[in-house]
């Protein structure tokens, strides 16, 4: 209607240069209240690339990172670039990025706007994240060229009955779930799987409104207060898998290229373990690539899963899987056919730009004539770990969740794989102790476990301190412990030895769905006094590895470079 009616936006510059000499890169805003439009279209082929427009939780600069190599790898293939984005934090928004910057919002409407005005070959929506792959069937319906994975096949990968039928076909499983558009479904599915049950609304990034829940009370409240479920946005409920082990894939294909889907390359660019067991975000998790505990078989397997689904989706450019290992039995929880937020991680750990080249593949251009057709296994290990803003957020808990909260990340690398732990931790500034006193408070259902950890710290020559129920449990396996009072109990407790620097390292796993007010307050206080802080008891094994290494070996710098 506004076409009709010739409403339409004209485009106004912001000199990045204030006239003193010509902006090589024009900066463009959109206004309906001047006639006069300031912007110079070109003759030359353009593409369009959409960022993740503002910075928040859950999408962040690494979906920048992926728009930035786009716009350098196409501008090298004789492409004029044109960014899409309302970030002005970020660097694709710098001046020496793309050929030209529309500061718009990521809407439908503007975007059509642009590409329409600029006459643009084609639309990358595969990089900025979920923002602009929501827009991707919206736009393909307006006539505009998506290049790479069609919106079709991401429609398929998001949609999750049609996401199931493509499992069943290929024979790949996956947890028991299923679709709930009310509460009175939600429990009905909850009792066929059994607790504990992951819910999370549909197409969503950065885990918003995920849980696991533990009863019938917990799904209802969430039901009622978390999201708001209907036919057109259900609810997803997925048997949650505990101590499973979560891996993620990052893969760059172009099969869609060819007529016929087994031909064409997919090349895995990495698969990185999850330290923590499943249940923690993946842009939370902290992983090791290579993976260190998985089996060849289940390595085999994952491979065999991903190669099978990136064929089946005819992929063009990067694809993310995520899969949860129990025993030797691989379930996929999901598939993301865009670049994912681990992508700089993998490329800057095995030295390989897959940003870059799967813009130029999403181009036209074959992972053959690109020179990337094998998998790279490294010879050293890269330890990823987040790093969260608790200590901004007074009282908050520290406890992590399938919704993501970490504002950053970092990367350890190293031959030895405790030493790359180790300096991951440096890196988010929690180094760990090498000498001191270890803090210890598990929940009955670690308990079983909470001897072997705790025989490795003490053989690292820490000393022992620990509350009632598991010190009990620690001097049962013949270890020497300190005992102190919980909270409640009297003094001195864990909160009056953390503030007199008595405890140099915590460990302290959740008591069970809904944590106990004496735990939050021995973890928040563990933040304040920068003690380093284990909530996991995977996490407090891969902390004693790195003490162990550290003690051992010390560590050594290396430049990137050195170890491409």
């Amino acid at each position: 209607l506004r076409k009709r009616l010739r409403l339409v936006p004209s485009y106004r510059l912001v000199d990045t240069c204030a006239a003193e000499f010509e902006a090589y890169t024009p900066y463009y805003y959109s206004t309906y209240d001047c006639g006069d439009d300031e912007g110079r279209p070109s003759d030359t082929r353009k593409v369009m690339i959409l960022g993740g427009g503002p910075n928040r939780i859950g999408q962040g600069i690494e979906f920048d990172y992926c728009c930035v190599h786009a716009a350098f790898a196409l501008k090298e293939d004789g492409f004029e670039t044109i960014m899409v984005n309302s970030n002005p934090e970020t660097v694709s928004t710098d001046y020496d990025t793309s050929d030209k910057l529309y500061f718009e919002p990521l809407t439908l409407e503007d975007v059509l706007h642009i590409y329409e005005r600029e006459k643009c070959w084609g639309a990358i929506a595969q990089f900025g994240g979920q923002t602009p792959l929501n827009l991707a069937l919206g736009l393909q319906k307006n006539g505009v060229n998506i290049i790479g994975t069609s919106p079709q096949s991401i429609e398929i990968a998001e949609d999750r009955k049609m996401f199931a039928a493509m499992l069943d076909k290929l024979k790949i499983p996956q947890p028991p779930n299923g679709l709930a558009t009310n509460e009175a479904e939600a429990l009905v599915i909850a009792k066929r799987l059994t607790y504990p049950v992951l819910v999370r609304p549909s197409f969503v990034l950065g885990g918003r409104a995920m849980q696991i829940v533990y009863s019938d009370a917990e799904l209802q409240h969430y039901m009622r207060f978390a999201v708001e479920a209907s036919p057109e946005r259900p609810v997803l409920v997925d048997k949650f898998l505990e101590d499973a082990t979560e891996v993620d894939v990052d893969c760059i294909s172009d099969v869609g290229h060819f007529p016929d889907p087994k031909q064409g390359t997919m090349v895995i660019g990495g698969m990185l373990e999850h330290i923590e067991f499943a249940g923690v975000h993946s842009g939370d998790a902290a992983m090791v690539l290579p993976a260190h505990t998985l089996s060849k078989q289940v390595i085999e397997t994952i491979r065999e899963y991903t190669h099978a689904m990136a064929r089946e989706l005819k992929v063009i450019g990067l694809m993310n899987v995520q899969y949860a290992v129990k025993g030797e039995k691989v379930f996929v929880l999901e598939v993301n056919p865009r670049a994912s937020r681990t992508v700089p991680f993998v490329s800057k750990a095995i030295g390989v730009p897959l940003a870059k080249l799967a813009a130029k593949v999403m181009a036209g251009k074959k992972l053959t004539e690109l020179g990337f057709t094998k998998e790279i296994w490294t010879k050293y290990w890269a330890v990823k770990e987040s790093v969260f803003p608790f200590n901004r957020f007074h009282g908050q808990d520290i406890l992590l969740s399938p919704e993501m909260r970490s504002t950053g990340e970092v990367m350890g690398l190293d031959a030895d794989l405790g030493i790359a732990y180790a300096k991951s931790q440096m890196a988010a500034n929690s180094p760990l102790p090498l000498s001191g006193s270890v803090f210890m408070s598990v929940s009955d259902a670690h308990k079983a476990h909470a001897a072997t950890v705790a025989k490795q710290f003490a053989d690292l020559g820490f000393e022992l301190i620990a509350t009632g129920g598991t010190a009990t449990v620690l001097e049962q396996a013949g270890l020497k412990v300190r005992r102190i009072f919980k909270l409640q109990e009297g003094r001195p407790n864990a909160i009056d030895l953390l503030k007199n620097k008595e405890i140099q390292l915590v460990i302290n796993t959740p008591s069970g769905a809904t944590p106990r007010a004496d735990e939050v307050k021995i973890r928040t206080t563990a933040v304040y006094t920068g003690t380093p802080i284990m909530t996991t008891l995977s996490g407090a094994k891969a902390a004693a590895l790195g003490i162990a290494a550290l003690k051992k070996n010390g560590y050594a710098v290396k430049t990137i470079q050195e170890y491409h």
